[in-house]
């Protein structure tokens, strides 16, 4: 029995249904979040394999409140701290979970969760457990932010946005931070796409806008994009994170992250810090590009193309697929308006990247 036929065939008539592909390495990549490009780097994944061999073990094997803490954990653990200024940090198995166990165990009965528009879907999803009450803003509004803020009797604020927005590709505003502080919000930074790829020292958005690092501030970062690995980090004050381990249920229950993992983006942490200027400039050329070509000012590297049309954006992908170019076809409900997102990644070249611009002018 086909128990969810009518809802399937309603996703193909709409355009919206979607099916894995195996990725195909022939292609050059301008669809995955690989914004550095050191996900090829085989020194990196050299080192880390010579640096596990000598452990007694290569797995974690329980969670970090039994016996699945190593010290490979808390050795990345401190580093990003080091690197980003916060007190304690928490490594563990994605972003979608890091966005449940923050959301999920921060916003308690009588607090209020008040969460951009855009906000990833994992932390939509955490929002509507049963206990939290959420209040959505429009993107990046910072003046119905304030309004919000000033007018709530909660017990507890607390603010989510993203650092760069994952499909807009904007960066959060600068506001948000003075009125967090103002009313005494906590704030929750999903640094996903914009740690490794903005600010100074390539930290993201607390690095980008120099912000002295508070108690009531949150930072979140994934592995799996600029860092080459998986996984994902909380850093907080020692405060929050102790509440965390104990309230977090993403923490407590899960089998603690993998150990190459672990090391991986640790050692890639410190390839982007000891390349940081090459990297930055790399960044800044392919900014200028897209600049001068599309007329769009990326904030990162993420290059949203609106195109409206479920079906046609798949047909762009497939026919850039033929020449020979992977980019993603974004469509809704994910986004309000079907979207090319090309990714400008270090990965590639930028001679290439300017091709690729050139076969989307002419297909749009």
């Amino acid at each position: 029995m086909l128990f969810y036929e009518h809802e399937l065939k309603a996703l193909r008539k709409a355009g919206r249904f979607r099916t894995r592909e195996v990725a195909n390495y022939s292609v050059k990549d301008f669809a995955s979040n690989d914004y550095l490009g050191l996900s090829h780097n085989k020194h990196l994944h050299q080192a880390t394999s010579k640096e596990l061999d000598i452990q007694p073990t290569h797995a974690s094997k329980a969670s970090l409140l039994v016996n699945g803490y190593h010290q490979i954990h808390k050795d990345f653990e401190d580093a990003l701290c080091k690197a980003n200024g916060f007190e304690a940090g928490i490594v563990l198995g994605s972003g979608f979970n890091a966005n449940i166990a923050l959301i999920e165990a921060l916003v308690r009965k009588g607090d209020t969760l008040f969460m951009d528009e855009l906000y990833h879907a994992s932390g939509v999803l955490a929002s509507q457990i049963n206990h939290i009450n959420v209040v959505f803003f429009k993107h990046n509004d910072m003046q119905e932010l304030e309004t919000l803020l000033q007018n709530s009797n909660a017990k507890r604020k607390i603010v989510a946005v993203e650092g760069i927005y994952s499909m807009d590709g904007d960066i959060c505003k600068r506001e948000v931070f003075s009125l967090c502080d103002s009313y005494e919000a906590l704030l929750i930074v999903d640094e996903a796409h914009s740690s490794g790829v903005v600010g100074e020292n390539l930290m993201g958005v607390f690095d980008y806008y120099k912000i002295e690092i508070k108690p009531h501030y949150i930072k979140m970062g994934t592995l799996g994009k600029a860092y080459a690995s998986f996984g994902a980090f909380i850093l907080a004050s020692e405060h929050i994170v102790e509440y965390l381990l104990n309230r977090a249920k993403p923490i407590i229950y899960a089998t603690s992250l993998s150990l190459y993992d672990t090391l991986l983006a640790h050692n890639t942490l410190k390839y982007i810090q000891n390349n940081k200027e090459q990297l930055k400039e790399k960044i800044k050329r392919r900014q200028e590009l897209i600049f001068d070509t599309l007329g769009l000012k990326i904030d990162g590297l993420i290059v949203p193309i609106v195109i409206d049309d479920n079906k046609k954006v798949l047909e762009i992908k497939n026919s850039l697929v033929e020449k020979g170019y992977a980019i993603g076809a974004i469509r809704q409900p994910t986004v309000p308006k079907a979207i090319i997102r090309l990714i400008a990644r270090l990965g590639e070249s930028l001679e290439t990247l300017e091709i690729l611009i050139k076969e989307i002018q002419e297909i749009r």
